[in-house]
C-alpha cells in the first residue's frame, strides 16, 4: 500500500498513482486515440468539475471494461438498511444504550443493521449510523454507495475490503473510506462484526489544528492508499444504493477490472494506535473535539456534518481534577460505539459491539460506579490500555430506526438506571 502524500487529506493538491500490469499507466500522450494495453480510461469524480483546486478530487481509472457495461437495475430487499430523518422515529429526548448486535448471518450488504439516522441523501446532509454482522464474504457481489461515503470500524473480525482501485486488509483497531460512488466488496474470515457511519455530507477530511500547531492528532502520512489489483472476470451481481434505496443488476464481468489509476479520490485505511492523543496534564477537562480522527464539515465554521472521534489507549495525567467525562449536555448529536476493552465513564454497562445514543441537550456523563472510583482515585499518572471507544458527532438530531428501538433484548430500557445511585448533595453549603 502506498503512502497518501502529505496534502491529500487536508488539501486534496496532490495525487498518487498505481499499476498492476507495467506500463498500464499513460505517461504522456503515448497515442492521440488509444491507452496502453487497449485499456479504457474511465474518470472517477469525487467532486464537482469546478470545485477549487485544493478541494478538488477525481481519479483516472485504466479499466478492461468501463462502468457501462452493466445490467438493468431492479429493486433489492433490505428492509434494516435505512437512511435519511423521514427512514428514523422520534423518541423521548432521554439516552438510549443498546446491548451488542447478535449474529445476523449473510454477508456485508445483507447484515448492516441502520440504529440512527439524520439528513438527506438526496440534499448530501447528515449521516446514517450502522452496524454490520457478517459470516459470509461479498464473492460474486459488489457495493455502490451513490449516497455517500462508507466508513467502516471493524469490532470484531478481519476484512479484506476490495475496491475499485485495489484491496485493503483491515482489522479492528483499524478503519476504512470508501469514497461515494465507488464499487467495494467485504470479504470476511469467520463471524464478523462492526460499526459503518454513511456520511451524506462533504467527504471526510482532516480536522485543523489550530493551536495545536503543526503536529497531533492524526498524521497524513499514516494514511494507506490501496495499490491497483485488477481481478479475473466473473459474473458479479451489482448492488447500488441511491436515492435512500437499494437496487441489483447482473453482469458478465467484474467492477474491480482496474489496471492501474491515478489521482485523489482514494479509499483509505488507518491504523487507530498511531493517533497521537493530546490530552490535558493540568486541570479541568479538555473537550472530545481533541480526539477528532476525521471530519465532515458544514457551511457553518465548527458545526460538523459528521466528526469521526476516537478514545483510545492514552495516558491520563491530570491535578487535582475528575479524570472521566464530565457530566454535560452538548448542542451535537454522539452516536458511540466500543471496539474493545473498557469505557472509562461506563466500566461496565458498555459492551464491545454495543452502542449509545446521547442526542443534543440530552444530559449524559460517568455511571454512578464511575463517579465514585474517579471521585476517590489516586491522582497519579495512569495508562487507560487496552480500550477503544469511538463517536460518531453530528450537528443535527438522530433518530433511532425502528430496529434498534423495537428488536426484542438490543435496546436497554433501563439504561438510565446506572445514573439513579448518584445521591443529592444536601450536606453541601448553600
Amino acid at each position: 500500500m502506498p503512502m497518501l502524500d502529505l496534502d491529500y487529506l487536508p488539501g486534496f493538491g496532490n495525487h498518487l498513482h498505481s499499476e498492476a500490469t507495467p506500463g498500464a499507466l499513460p505517461v504522456g500522450q503515448n497515442s492521440p486515440q488509444r491507452c496502453p494495453l487497449g485499456l479504457y480510461a474511465e474518470l472517477f469524480s469525487a467532486a464537482a468539475f469546478t470545485a477549487p483546486r485544493e478541494g478538488n478530487r477525481r481519479t483516472w481509472m485504466y479499466r478492461r471494461l468501463p462502468s457501462v457495461r452493466a445490467g438493468a437495475y431492479e429493486p433489492y430487499v433490505q428492509p434494516h438498511w435505512c437512511s435519511g430523518a423521514a427512514q428514523g422515529e422520534w423518541t423521548a429526548p432521554e439516552p438510549h444504550r443498546w446491548a451488542p448486535l447478535p449474529a445476523q448471518g449473510g454477508d456485508f450488504v445483507d447484515g448492516l443493521r441502520t440504529y440512527a439516522v439524520n439528513g438527506d441523501p438526496d440534499a448530501q446532509c447528515g449521516m446514517a449510523a450502522h452496524l454490520y454482522s457478517a459470516d459470509r464474504s461479498m464473492a460474486d457481489r459488489a457495493l455502490v454507495n451513490a449516497d455517500g461515503e462508507m466508513l467502516l470500524v471493524p469490532q470484531e473480525g478481519r476484512l479484506l475490503v476490495r475496491t475499485e482501485l485495489g484491496r485493503m486488509v483491515v482489522a479492528p483497531g483499524e478503519i476504512a473510506l470508501v469514497p461515494r460512488g465507488m464499487a467495494f466488496a467485504v470479504d470476511v474470515e469467520g463471524p464478523s462484526r462492526g460499526y459503518v457511519c454513511e456520511n451524506h455530507g462533504a467527504p471526510f477530511r482532516l480536522p485543523e489544528l489550530g493551536p495545536i500547531g503543526s503536529n497531533g492528532l492524526a498524521e497524513p502520512r499514516h494514511f494507506l492508499a490501496p495499490t491497483a489489483h485488477a481481478e479475473a472476470d466473473r459474473p458479479t451481481e451489482l448492488i447500488k444504493r441511491q436515492h435512500g434505496r437499494l437496487w441489483r443488476s447482473r453482469q458478465a464481468h467484474t467492477p474491480f477490472n482496474v489496471v492501474a489509476w491515478a489521482g485523489n479520490a482514494l479509499p483509505f485505511k488507518y491504523d487507530t494506535a498511531r493517533f497521537m492523543v493530546i490530552n490535558t496534564v493540568s486541570f479541568d477537562h479538555a473537550d472530545p473535539s481533541i480526539f477528532t480522527v476525521l471530519t465532515s464539515p458544514t457551511d457553518t465554521l465548527g458545526w460538523a456534518n459528521v466528526d469521526f472521534v476516537i478514545f483510545p489507549p492514552r495516558w491520563m495525567v491530570a491535578e487535582n481534577t475528575f479524570r472521566p467525562p464530565w457530566y454535560h449536555r452538548n448542542t451535537m448529536s454522539e452516536f458511540m460505539g466500543l471496539v474493545t476493552g473498557q469505557y472509562d465513564a461506563k466500566p461496565e454497562g458498555f459492551k464491545p459491539g454495543g452502542a449509545s445514543l446521547h442526542n443534543a441537550y440530552v444530559p449524559h456523563g460517568p455511571d454512578a460506579e464511575a463517579f465514585q472510583a474517579a471521585s476517590n482515585a489516586d491522582l497519579k499518572p495512569q495508562k487507560l490500555d487496552q480500550t477503544l471507544a469511538f463517536m460518531f458527532e453530528t450537528r443535527w438530531p438522530l433518530r433511532p430506526t425502528a430496529f434498534a428501538m423495537n428488536t426484542p433484548g438490543l435496546r436497554e430500557a433501563t439504561y438510565a438506571d446506572c445514573w439513579a445511585p448518584l445521591t443529592d448533595a444536601s450536606n453541601a453549603p448553600a
